[in-house]
Formats: structure tokens, sequence, C-alpha cells
């Protein structure tokens, strides 16, 4: 039977050193010896420790607010419509064995949006109370971000359930336009990936939706910054955003 499995070296993430120290190794079911997805998520400091966040699953009614705070600081966010059902989730991993971890980057300066109404530690962990697999994950992220606003900086995510894993780069659009523009690429079945602090997509293909889906804007957005001028094919996320 197909499991995921996650490995917690240390999960807590508090202040300016956590977006510099973070390693995510991720393993395809083909590439594991029984067939489980693998995900580790390392934050190298020793100044942080390792939390595991329980959320119980929860049933809420019509027009429930979810309070939303920002992950690293604590600072207050807003509110976000609850839905309807939520599922448990232990660490970052819920019910379903869908993981979400991630290491930062940063990129261009002035893409997080201060007024965003979501981080990217919430992004995680709200996510995993509403998805029940990969896709769905990329799905619930791009739409709370969009919906929201994205106060982060640049992200890598991986994203994995029993099945497959993916790579998500993503970074916000600035005080002056609601939302991100992102990439995101199943890791091939039987291959390991890893990421550390530098986006890690390049180019990548525009026609394969089994294996790479992105914002409808990612180049049209570079190109409006004058980050990009050449031929879609040629087009890399992080040469353009990182």
């Amino acid at each position: 039977m197909r499991k995921i499995l996650l490995s917690f070296i240390a999960l807590a993430a508090l202040g300016a050193l956590r977006g510099e120290a973070c390693t995510n190794v991720i393993v395809t079911p083909g590439a594991s010896a029984d067939g489980s997805s693998i995900v580790s998520y390392a934050a190298d400091s020793h100044v942080l420790y390792g939390e595991l966040y329980f959320h119980k699953a929860a049933r809420f009614r019509a027009g429930s607010m979810l309070k939303v705070t920002e992950w690293d600081t604590y600072r207050p966010l807003g509110e976000i419509a609850q839905i309807s059902r939520t599922f448990q989730t232990a660490g970052n991993m819920n019910e379903h064995q869908l993981v979400i971890a991630e290491t930062t980057w940063g990129g261009r300066h002035g893409q997080d949006d201060p007024n965003g109404g979501i981080d990217y530690g919430s992004l995680i962990y709200i996510t995993l109370q509403r998805a029940q697999t990969a896709r769905a994950a990329i799905d619930t992220i791009v739409a709370l971000a969009n919906r929201y606003g994205y106060c982060s900086e640049g992200e890598s995510f991986s994203i994995a359930d029993k099945n497959e894993a993916w790579v998500m780069d993503l970074i916000g659009k600035g005080s002056d336009s609601k939302g991100i523009v992102w990439v995101a690429r199943r890791v091939p079945d039987g291959y390991i990936c890893a990421h550390a602090n530098q986006a890690r997509i390049t180019r990548f293909p525009q026609d394969d939706p089994q294996n790479c889906i992105c914002a409808p804007d990612v180049i049209s957005y570079a190109r409006s910054k004058g980050w990009y001028e050449g031929p879609d094919s040629e087009f890399s996320f992080r040469d353009a955003y990182n």
C-alpha cells in the first residue's frame, strides 16, 4: 500500500534566519523502496525547534470566518471565509496523507504585498485543512493567494500525496496587483528532487497540463515589468523572478 512519509528535522520558523535555512528533499513513489512518497523538511539553524501543529477535522456553519495570523511574526492579517468542512492535520501532513513543505528564496524586492491577507505559512496549513491531493492543494493555494492577496516573499513548495509529488514556485505581484505568479511541475515518478532557498523551476512546458501548470500571466507579467523580452519558449521562471 502506498504511503507518504514526512521527515521533520525542524519545522518551527521564527525570525529572519528562517528564510535562509530551509531544505526540502522529495522522493517519488517510484524512487522509494516501498512505493511511498517521502518529503523531508529541514530548517538548519540552532535557534529553530520543531513544532507539530494539530488541527482537528471540523464542520462550520455557513458564513463562518477564519482568523489568519502571519506564521513568522504572529501579526494578525485579517479574516478569510471558512469552508464547511476541514480535514485533520498533524504537522505538515493531513489525514489524506497530503504533505506541504517549503523553502524561501525571497526574489525580486517589492513583490510582497504588505497589505496581503495571507502569508506562505498560512497558505500551507490552511491548504492542508482543505485539500485531499497534491493537485487540489495547488488549486487551493492559488485561489487563496489570488483572492486575499499574498504578503510573503518568493517560495518553493514541496507538495506530495500518496501517488505523486510536485514542486511549486510562487511570488507575489506587489502592492499594485493582488495575487501571485507561479509555476508547478510534477516530479517524474522514479526521481528525487530537492530545493534550498532558490527557485527551482527554470524553463517549463506550456502544453503539458498533466505534468506542468502555471499562472496564465506568469510570462506576460514579467514582460510588463521589463524582466523578460525573449520568446515564450525560452522563459525561465527562476531567471525572471529570482
